[in-house]
């Protein structure tokens, strides 16, 4: 008797410690476990803080990795001094259209492209650091809109029936005021260079650079201005079938090309942890449990909070090209932000995913790095920056490049 009261207080014991266990597998079963399938070099982690720059710093962040691809040396280039000429040119545009352009932190991909190939770059040195006018570590673009907005607005719609070119003066100096002046000259390991220079000194070909996009409403294997208010210069894109899209991608990564992606980040599946993953929440409707009528009684953060829960063991959404001209006439497809796109990876169930370098500093379980499913990238992207020399021979005869 007293050996059987032994055996089941050592069951007792057992149990609950088996049973936590468990809970701790299934907890980690929701969670992803990666698998990196390739991993290009980049340069570091940079943070935008509160400036809606994100377009500089991908952008440039691309351009830093295609010159270590090149030759094997890396630069931290200046995104102010992209700033600061981008959005001088941007109310030029916005003061011709009487103020029928929007004027705003946004841009693309191409505006660091075209900034570039008519002024140059600079390195990150050569001018003041974001934040430092102001007396801040990181750039705070709060003040500096609130006082540039107005100024741009008031010449634009002013009831004058000519217009003296004095406005652009006053506005580079709010500009240089806030970002600090742009150096026509300047000294860099020893060597002198004007921004120009420097340019023609990185090793890579300002011109192997194009864009592309997968749209309906034009023809495919033609090029088109992306009609969205931050590609205010109506830079063109090439636009490819979805397939071909992520084609072009995929065979960057496995030639050593990384992109500079613009895209959609207001998804709830796209996570501030760094993740995105596309979920299907019509299919979460049937796992809950219940019937649809209480899966839309739901509130939005009941609903995330499940899927939350679920992790990348939830459902995703197969993306097609019809669905995403129907987002993008409705406006659910969006030019929200500009990242970095430089490798490939697996969760533990076999989903694919892109390594993603982000521009909101080291944060996130991945210190500022983002695991986004290739179902995320081809249902979501906007466009893409690429080197010409990183698309398949095929599509490149296509497009005629």
């Amino acid at each position: 008797m007293k050996k059987l009261f032994v055996y089941l207080l050592a069951a007792m014991i057992v149990v609950p410690g088996f049973a936590a266990k468990k809970d701790k597998k299934e907890e980690k079963d929701n969670k992803p476990v990666f698998t990196i399938v390739k991993q290009l070099p980049i340069t570091s982690v940079k943070n935008q803080n509160r400036s809606g720059t994100c377009w500089a710093y991908s952008t440039l962040s691309f351009f830093e990795s295609e010159i270590l691809k090149k030759t094997g040396k890396a630069y931290d280039l200046a995104e102010m001094f992209i700033t600061n000429k981008d959005y001088l040119e941007r109310a030029e545009v916005t003061v011709r259209m009487h103020g029928d352009s929007q004027f705003s932190q946004g841009g693309s991909a191409g505006d660091v492209l075209i900034i570039i190939k008519n002024h140059g770059i600079i390195p990150e040195d050569a001018m003041a650091k974001p934040g430092t006018m102001i007396g801040d570590t990181l750039a705070n673009f709060n003040e500096f809109f609130s006082v540039m907005e107005p100024y741009v607005d008031a010449v634009a719609k002013n009831k004058s029936k000519t217009i003296s070119p004095q406005w652009k003066k006053g506005l580079q100096g709010i500009i240089d005021s806030y970002l600090g002046e742009t150096p026509e000259k300047f000294t860099y390991e020893g060597v002198e260079y004007t921004p120009k220079s420097f340019a023609a000194s990185l090793g890579i070909d300002w011109n192997d650079y194009v864009s592309i996009t997968s749209y309906t409403h034009h023809p495919f294997y033609t090029s088109f201005a992306v009609e969205v208010q931050d590609n205010w210069r109506w830079d063109h894109s090439y636009n490819v079938p979805m397939d071909e899209m992520m084609r072009i991608i995929d065979n960057a990564l496995a030639n050593d090309y990384t992109v500079a992606w613009g895209g959609d980040v207001s998804d709830d599946g796209f996570t501030r942890q760094g993740l995105a993953v596309l979920y299907d929440t019509k299919s979460a409707e049937g796992l809950t449990g219940s019937d649809q009528a209480k899966w839309l009684k739901l509130t939005p953060a009941e609903r995330k909070n499940f899927i939350d829960e679920m992790g990348i063991k939830a459902p995703e959404v197969v993306p097609t090209q019809e669905q995403r001209q129907i987002d993008f006439d409705n406006w659910t497809l969006t030019d929200d932000h500009g990242m970095h796109i430089y490798g490939l990876a697996k969760d533990q169930y076999g989903r694919e995913y892109y390594l993603v370098k982000n521009s909101w500093g080291v944060t996130g379980d991945y210190k500022g790095i983002w695991y986004m499913s290739k179902a995320y990238i081809a249902a979501r992207t906007m466009d893409f920056l690429v080197n010409k020399n990183a698309i398949p021979a095929d599509i490149r005869q296509k497009l005629g490049i």
